[in-house]
């Protein structure tokens, strides 16, 4: 029978469509193709790859060989303006109201792509730990910078891995984007957790860690710092989360050691993805709080992973309430098998 779960951190609902789940299995991306399509005239023609720096804006960041000029080969991670950008950092957050209904302002923000590495067919999951840990390292480092200009709001860090997610290069990158205001879903997060603390005196957050790791089911990896799970309302097949064990609400705020154990975790965690799923396209976000506030007490940061196996249709575009096939219990127990997984 169908179940209805609730979100215990934002009080969301979600059907667990238990009579039309498949077998965990043939849940299957697509990419074995895209592998076999990555070819030399693709790496020529990418402005991302090592010895295309002037296809790109001009480096605002990067983690280079001694000697090496910035805009030159020798890097091994590199951050550039979006050429494409959905903001941009000149401008004014002044709000402006029209015939005294409309609002608006300038559409000042940062825009910035994160290219993880010269290789044009790597990505987090088949590379090496010490460069995933350089990936969340140039996270925090602009994390940090941006957090200096006061007009900035909050910072979401994404990555769109795959067509199905958005991306339109597939050269392994991240992105950043800093606006001027908080915006609505994460100020309805907040309110949950502040309404959560304010009823039993915790972290949802910390008591949801100590739920799933009591009762196993639905835990994928397990370390001194993270847990990796699947949500108990888990939105999409395979939807995973990566929550510090360590209580912090500012993703830009951890010690660095732990920001290289989360590089180490989240290419542990994608490399399951990675290999039971067949190379799935997906979306990762880090949420975390806005940066001029501190929600220390009742907000936790953490990283959550949405691969794009089904697709959204017109019943959770019309009620904002997602139909998955796949519980998560199956899901975690599919992704801690061992042994070889099935290919397209």
């Amino acid at each position: 029978m169908p179940e209805l779960r609730q979100d215990p951190t934002t009080r969301e609902w979600v059907i667990i469509a238990v009579e039309r789940a498949k077998r965990p299995s043939e849940f299957q991306g697509q990419g074995a193709t895209t592998r076999r399509t990555c070819l030399l005239s693709q790496r020529q023609s990418c402005p991302f790859c090592e010895g295309n720096e002037a296809m790109t804006p001009p480096e605002i960041a990067a983690y280079r060989k001694a000697g090496t000029a910035p805009n030159t080969p020798g890097w091994w991670i590199r951050t550039v303006p979006n050429r494409f950008a959905a903001l941009r950092v000149e401008g004014q957050r002044d709000r402006r109201e029209i015939g005294d209904f409309f609002r608006m302002m300038d559409g000042v923000g940062a825009h910035e792509v994160i290219i993880e590495t010269p290789e044009h067919c790597d990505t987090i999951g088949i590379i090496s730990d010490s460069q995933a840990e350089e990936i969340v390292m140039m996270y925090l480092d602009r994390f940090l910078a941006l957090k200096k200009d006061p007009r900035f709001e909050t910072i979401t860090c994404f990555r769109n891995r795959g067509s199905l997610a958005g991306a339109s290069l597939l050269h392994p990158h991240s992105q950043l984007i800093a606006t001027p205001m908080v915006p609505a879903l994460l100020r309805q997060r907040l309110e949950m957790a502040f309404r959560y603390y304010d009823d039993h005196g915790a972290c949802v957050y910390c008591r949801l860690i100590e739920r799933e790791l009591a009762e196993k089911t639905r835990v994928v990896l397990d370390n001194d710092d993270f847990v990796v799970f699947e949500p108990f309302a888990s939105r999409v097949p395979f939807e995973t989360w990566i929550v510090p064990k360590m209580h912090m609400s500012a993703f830009e705020d951890i010690p660095r050691d732990l920001g290289k154990a989360l590089g180490r975790t989240l290419n542990a965690a994608l490399r399951i993805l990675f290999e039971k799923l067949n190379d799935p396209d997906y979306n990762f976000v880090i949420r975390t709080e806005p940066l001029r506030e501190d929600h220390s007490v009742y907000f936790h940061w953490f990283l959550q992973i949405l691969p794009r196996l089904t697709t959204m249709a017109g019943f959770e575009m019309g009620s904002g309430m997602f139909i998955n096939p796949m519980p998560p219990e199956k899901a975690a127990e599919f992704l801690r098998q061992t042994g070889e997984s099935p290919q397209n």
